[in-house]
């Protein structure tokens, strides 16, 4: 049985379905955003009031290939995470715009789910959510970040099933993470169940990893393709709005001989030239669906 491991906090209230406020674009958000407007998703296959309730959450299509799914380091990957790593994996300027977007996108008293996290959330330090369960592969991390209640440990990769209540959260969330998911389709189906009607799935990342544990199709990519990628994701699973993608990329901060260097591109990759971390986000909301009688 999954362990779910409680933060020493004030017991948490009982939940109410909160009343989910009109979903806005995010336009006052100080950098450049591609927004597709939300769709009702129908289902064409059969028009049955049974089929159309039951249809929401499956996965429609498989987005990668078998060969797209490998890893160089093909060990379980709570080998590679045994023991803690008290960094921030991006730069101030990225932790900056995420933060924000949060407080942009989040409404307090919310209850949110924070997908492979860590010892740090990144939320905005004022709000109070009603809320926040933690997940990730090392459990010395999550019980150091403070925004946690409780968190539980488990390795995606091996089994995508969340052991938690259906329609539970109101929004959840995957930081710098989702690049390292060998079975995204599975994974983003399990979010869309946990998700509350008009709840939203926030997926960030930029150009850093750890390459042996990236999986293939994300190594091999680009900015722009690796994008698209997570874009897939979410057209994979019937019941998600279209992707909203907001992106900010950096000026450039090396000098002209630096960029000429041939080793540049790997000194971005480490995070050794200041602001070299673009930010990308891809967000998504769970549709709502008819209630039939």
């Amino acid at each position: 049985m999954l362990a779910i491991h409680p933060k020493p906090k004030p017991r948490l209230r009982s939940w109410h379905p909160p009343i989910v406020a009109n979903l806005q674009t995010i336009s006052s958000l100080p950098f450049k955003t591609r927004v597709f407007p939300a769709t009702k998703t129908t289902n064409t296959l059969n028009e049955s009031n049974e089929t159309e309730r039951s249809s929401a959450g499956k996965i429609k299509r498989l987005v990668l290939s078998k060969e797209g799914r490998t890893k160089l380091n093909s060990y379980p990957d709570r080998e590679f995470y045994s023991y803690p790593r008290f960094v921030t994996h991006v730069d101030d300027g990225f932790i900056s715009t995420l933060t924000n977007l949060y407080q942009e996108m989040l409404r307090p008293d919310s209850e949110i789910l924070d997908l492979m996290s860590s010892w740090v959330s990144h939320l905005p330090k004022q709000a109070v959510y009603k809320r926040i369960v933690g997940h990730g592969l090392n459990a010395q991390e999550l019980a150091r970040n403070p925004r946690l209640d409780y968190f539980f440990v488990k390795d995606l990769n091996q089994d995508q099933k969340l052991e938690l209540e259906s329609s539970s959260f109101d929004a959840v969330l995957c930081t710098v993470s989702v690049q390292y998911l060998q079975q995204p389709e599975k994974v983003f189906a399990e979010v869309f169940r946990v998700l509350r009607p008009g709840g939203v799935f926030i997926v960030s990342f930029s150009n850093r990893l750890f390459y042996e544990k990236a999986i293939s199709a994300w190594r091999d990519g680009t900015g722009y393709s690796r994008v698209q990628l997570v874009v897939q994701y979410f057209q994979s699973v019937e019941g998600f709005t279209q992707a909203e993608i907001i992106r900010k990329l950096p000026a450039a901060a090396a000098g002209p001989q630096q960029e000429k260097s041939p080793f540049s591109w790997i000194m971005r990759l480490l995070g050794l030239v200041s602001g070299s971390d673009p930010f990308y986000a891809v967000v998504a909301y769970k549709n709502f669906k008819p209630v039939y009688e």
